[in-house]
């Protein structure tokens, strides 16, 4: 596992995370401010349709029908409006930033699967990690050992002298 590569995946992840948030927040934002705009030229233009479709109405049914149908078409358009409201916005942008996402998701993941088979061989064979470290160590001792044999064997010699 190497920790850089962990790094720069879970940089590439974070900042596609911010790229998807930051186009939804701008789509979203953009779009509420649109339709609050329509809804409101459109509450103007329903108003005066209601009242010229109830002034005609009125002169052929009575008072209670034309405000029961009015009532019914305007329950009617408010279904047709919170459906076109409720469509998933589609882009080019957020297309590609969610294959960065998942890109970086399944390297990360990979990344996961190899500091795990690198734990398990460490588990399952303890000196085949502690091998490469013993070696020198041993190669250190060894001459150490050698060193201060002839150092003891030439004090021996030299008190043997005198």
């Amino acid at each position: 596992m190497n920790t850089e590569n962990v790094v720069k995946h879970l940089r590439a992840l974070w900042r596609t995370d911010r790229i998807i948030a930051d186009i939804r927040l701008r789509n979203l934002l953009v779009g509420l401010g649109l339709r609050a705009f329509a809804a409101l030229i459109a509450a103007f233009g329903l108003l005066m349709l209601e009242l010229s479709a109830y002034f005609a109405l009125v002169q052929i049914w009575s008072a209670i029908a034309a405000a029961a149908i009015l009532g019914a078409v305007n329950f009617a358009i408010a279904g047709v409006l919170f459906v076109i409201a409720g469509r998933p916005p589609s882009g080019r942008d957020l297309k590609l930033a969610n294959e960065i996402h998942g890109t970086s998701i399944e390297a990360l993941q990979l990344e996961a699967r190899a500091f795990q088979a690198q734990v398990s061989g460490a588990v399952h064979h303890p000196l085949s990690t502690v091998a490469p470290v013993l070696v020198p160590l041993i190669a250190i001792i060894i001459k150490s050992l050698r060193k201060s044999a002839r150092e003891s064997a030439a004090a021996t010699s030299a008190d043997a002298r005198s």
